[in-house]
């Protein structure tokens, strides 16, 4: 869901005017009646006086604004990826500051990985040893093959990892590693989720050893299938069985058996760009079935029907709100 900031959230529609107005100062000068216009417009109402801080805020750091947001590539209105632009930069203004690390580092995390998804897309790979990946959603990871190990690194996201026996003399151990921990299996099929500032791992097949960062505080752990359990640097959470849904967005659908509509909600935020933002009045309206993640419009399409509920997109669909119908 949306990220809450301790100031009072902003209208989607100010923070696009917003956007809009440092797009066009960013792409030439003012003539006075605009100037004149852009003045009238900060003062009318305080809420589009704290859109504009924001932008002053993100205006500041524009020479480390990503490539596909560049001001200079913005300059013909009629361009398509002007709106696409537009509606970044008022997601940016939205999370201001934190949004500003996170968008860098997502950045820097998926285009340095050796393999990445973008939002949205899903990926299988088979690895020079037979085994085989499955990438979720906005996922990035790192492959490392040596004399002595196999080794996923999981940068961000989520993998659904099939081991294939090592056939080298030295029978390598077949690794996946995250920030809280590294994991070995033990001739298995199971899913990695990294989820600041946990790990959550679910074993379908085999057993999985995990170990973790800060081995000092904990011996590692042996996860049988049909358990699952997440874990930080130094503790591990609770065993419990798998979730029987585990896995069913390799098959393209986020399945909801009574779900509260707020964890819904975020769960298909992850396959669609932008924001998607869930009333605290409907937040424990519980949802049931099997949602296409491929096509999350439809999937909202769905709610609507299905439930009391109304759902409002702005910025070109990159905001979208559900409230009680």
């Amino acid at each position: 869901m949306l990220t809450r900031r301790n100031d009072p959230q902003l209208d989607p529609k100010v923070l696009e005017e917003a956007a809009e107005w440092l797009m066009r100062l960013s792409e030439s000068e003012l003539s006075d009646a605009e100037h004149a216009e852009w003045e009238c417009w900060k003062a009318s109402t305080p809420e589009r006086n704290r859109a504009w801080s924001r932008a002053q805020l993100l205006q500041s750091k524009l020479g480390g604004l990503p490539s596909s947001l560049a001001m200079s590539a913005l300059d013909r209105p009629s361009n398509p990826e002007r709106r696409v632009a537009l509606g970044k930069l008022a997601m940016l203004l939205a999370v201001l500051p934190a949004g500003w690390g996170s968008w860098k580092l997502v950045e820097s995390q998926q285009w340095s990985a050796d393999y990445r998804t973008a939002v949205g897309q899903r990926r299988e790979l088979t690895l020079a040893d037979g085994s085989n990946i499955t990438l979720n959603t906005d996922t990035a990871i790192d492959v490392i093959f040596d004399a002595n190990q196999r080794l996923i690194n999981v940068r961000e996201g989520e993998i659904l990892v099939q081991t294939a026996p090592d056939t080298s003399p030295l029978a390598r151990p077949f690794l996946v590693s995250t920030r809280q921990g590294r994991m070995q299996a033990l001739g298995t099929r199971f899913t990695v989720r990294e989820l600041q500032p946990r790990t959550h791992l679910a074993v379908l097949d085999g057993a999985v050893r995990v170990e973790l960062s800060d081995s000092s505080q904990a011996v590692p752990l042996i996860i049988n299938a049909g358990q699952r359990t997440d874990f930080s640097s130094r503790t591990f959470g609770q065993v419990t069985p798998t979730d029987r849904y585990v896995g069913a967005w390799t098959q393209g659908m986020l399945m909801a058996d009574k779900m509260r509509l707020a964890d819904f909600v975020a769960e298909l935020a992850r396959y669609r760009r932008g924001f998607v933002r869930c009333d605290p009045t409907i937040a424990e309206l519980r949802i049931s079935g099997a949602f296409p993640i491929s096509d999350t419009q439809r999937t909202l399409n769905m709610l609507v029907q299905t439930y009391p509920i109304l759902v409002t997109g702005h910025l070109s669909g990159y905001w979208v709100t559900l409230s009680p119908a």
